[in-house]
């Protein structure tokens, strides 16, 4: 398997795949696939890897620009991630993550946030802090610097694309 630069030819896979890894997820409401869409037509999707096994594409992972209350020059959002359900458990998430995050890092990025499971993003070093978000519990409202600047502080933004 290979963690690479989704290509133009790649749109319709990584569609259909988010659409699959998406429709058993409770909090869901389906917009994902669309969601990607816009942040590729808006020239948002500043970072979106796949993960290709043989050719097909069993992950994916985007990255969009985000603030919070002020500028936050470098910074961006994780998400959405989809694994093919199949394929759920074999560490191609994790492989993603991060192999998103060092290629953030090597881009010169500041930082990255999140809206997402605490024990899950933990484990990459992503801590609550000072964002909030739409009312969700502070807990959830993940963030990681990347270049040692100070935590940001305000309500997350994200692209547009996320409405």
């Amino acid at each position: 398997m290979q963690i690479r630069l989704e290509r133009a030819q790649d749109t319709d896979a990584i569609r259909a795949l988010i659409e699959e890894a998406f429709v058993p997820v409770e909090h869901s409401d389906g917009s994902e696939p669309r969601i990607v869409d816009q942040l590729r037509r808006d020239g948002d999707l500043t970072l979106s890897l796949v993960a290709d096994d043989g050719g097909t594409i069993v992950g994916h992972i985007a990255f969009s620009p985000v603030s919070a209350g002020r500028a936050m020059t470098g910074w961006f959002g994780l998400g959405p991630v989809s694994v093919a359900p199949h394929r759920q458990g074999e560490g191609i998430g994790r492989a993603l993550i991060e192999a998103g995050l060092a290629a953030l890092r090597e881009r010169g990025a500041a930082g990255c946030a999140l809206l997402g499971d605490p024990a899950l993003y933990s484990r990459f070093g992503f801590a609550s802090g000072a964002l909030t978000y739409q009312g969700l519990p502070p807990e959830y409202i993940q963030h990681l610097t990347l270049d040692g600047s100070a935590a940001p502080h305000g309500e997350l933004t994200y692209a547009p694309a996320f409405g």
